[in-house]
C-alpha cells in the first residue's frame, strides 16, 4: 500500500518515529522501569539487527526491482539458517524437526512458486535481501542471548531509537525523502506501528523469551501464507491451488519442527530435574 507512494527508508524513519513516540507514552503511563546502560546497549545491538537491518533491506530490494515473492523466498531461510547455528553451537536436531524446517521451506516455496520471476533480480536486490536474512537471524540470536528480559516499552523504545540513527544517515545520502500523504500511507503507517510493532513485534519478543530462537523463527514460515490470505481479502489477489497446497504444507512442516523443539525442551528440563 505504502511502496508507490513513500521511499522505502524514508517510510521506516516514520515508522521508527511512530513506535517510539507510541512506546514513550506506554511507558509513561505505565511507569515503566528502563534498562541499565549495559542492557540498553545490547538491546540497541538486537534492534539494529531486528528493525533497521531487516526491514531496510527488504523494503530497499522490493523497491529496487526485486519481487516481493523472490525476497520472501530468500528471507524465509531464517529459519533453516537459525536452526544450522544452533545445531553448530550444540542444539539437537532431530529427524521430526529437520523434516518439519525442509517442508515449511518447500511449502513457502509452493506458496510464492505463482510469482516467482527473476524480473528484477539483480547482485545489488540480492544482497540487499541476503542482508536482511542475515540482520534478523543475526539479531534474534543475539537478543537470545544477551538480552531476552526486558521491559516491551522502553526495550522497544530503545531499539527503534537505534534503528532510526542507523537508518537516518542512508536515508539522507540515498533517497529524496519523499511522502505522499495519501490514506494509503496513513493506513499502511497505522498498520505498521500499531499492529506490525505494537502487536507483532511485541508477541515475537515474548516468544523469545519463553523459547528458543529456533523455534521461534519457525514461525516465520507462515508470514508468505497470510500475506497472500490478506492480499486475497484486501486486493482480490486469488491464489492458486499451487500456492494453497504450500499453506497446507506449510503448516504441517512448522507443527513438526514447533512441537520436536517442544519436546526437546520439555525433554531436557525434566533430564536437568
Amino acid at each position: 500500500m505504502a511502496a508507490p507512494h513513500a521511499e522505502p527508508l524514508t517510510f521506516l524513519l516514520v515508522r521508527y518515529a511512530g513506535v517510539v513516540v507510541l512506546m514513550l507514552a506506554l511507558a509513561a503511563v505505565a511507569r515503566a522501569p528502563w534498562p541499565s546502560w549495559r542492557q540498553a546497549g545490547h538491546i540497541a545491538v538486537a534492534g539494529i539487527g531486528i528493525q533497521a537491518g531487516y526491514l531496510g533491506g527488504v523494503w530497499v530490494a522490493v523497491a529496487e526491482g526485486m519481487p516481493a515473492s523472490v525476497t520472501a523466498l530468500v528471507v524465509n531461510l531464517q529459519p533453516v539458517l537459525t536452526a544450522l547455528v544452533g545445531w553448530v553451537a550444540g542444539e539437537r536436531m532431530g529427524p521430526r524437526r529437520a523434516t518439519g524446517l525442509v517442508l515449511g521451506f518447500v511449502g513457502v516455496a509452493l506458496v510464492v512458486s505463482e510469482k516467482l520471476t527473476t524480473s528484477g533480480v539483480t547482485t545489488l536486490t540480492l544482497l540487499l535481501s541476503g542482508g536482511a536474512l542475515l540482520a534478523i537471524t543475526a539479531g534474534t540470536l543475539y537478543q537470545k542471548r544477551f538480552c531476552p528480559e526486558f521491559d516491551l516499552r522502553t526495550g522497544q523504545v530503545v531499539q527503534f531509537v537505534a534503528a532510526l540513527v542507523v537508518t537516518a544517515p542512508f536515508a539522507l545520502a540515498f533517497e529524496p525523502m519523499r511522502i505522499d500523504w495519501t490514506p494509503e500511507v496513513i493506513g499502511a503507517l497505522l498498520w505498521s506501528v500499531l499492529v506490525l510493532t505494537g502487536g507483532g513485534i511485541s508477541l515475537l519478543f515474548v516468544m523469545l523469551r519463553r523459547g528458543a530462537a529456533s523455534q521461534v523463527t519457525t514461525y516465520f514460515y507462515l508470514v508468505p501464507a497470510i500475506t497472500a490470505v490478506l492480499a486475497f481479502v484486501m486486493f482480490g489477489e486469488r491464489p492458486g491451488w499451487v500456492a494453497v497446497a504450500g499453506m497446507a504444507v506449510t503448516v504441517v512442516g512448522v507443527a513438526l519442527a514447533a512441537r520436536s523443539q517442544t519436546r526437546a525442551t520439555s525433554t531436557g528440563r525434566l533430564s536437568a530435574a
